[in-house]
């Protein structure tokens, strides 16, 4: 089941220590497609995994915690 609404964003507040956030951003810059593909249903839900991701990872870098 894919959820394509792109109509609507969901805002998430999250709280990490400083050292759980660089663990977290670490550990996201090393996932990829393939990554996604072996845990969705299908391409299509490996490719809104992929995006939420990436809102994540722009989220984190915002915080900066960005890509070196």
């Amino acid at each position: 089941m894919t959820y394509q609404d792109t109509e609507i964003l969901y805002p998430i507040d999250l709280v990490l220590t400083v050292g759980q956030a660089h663990a977290l951003e670490r550990f996201l810059k090393r996932l990829g497609l393939s990554d996604f593909k072996a845990h969705a249903e299908d391409e299509g839900a490996a490719k809104e995994i992929q995006e939420a991701v990436d809102a994540v990872k722009r989220g984190l870098a915002e915080a900066g915690l960005g890509q070196r």
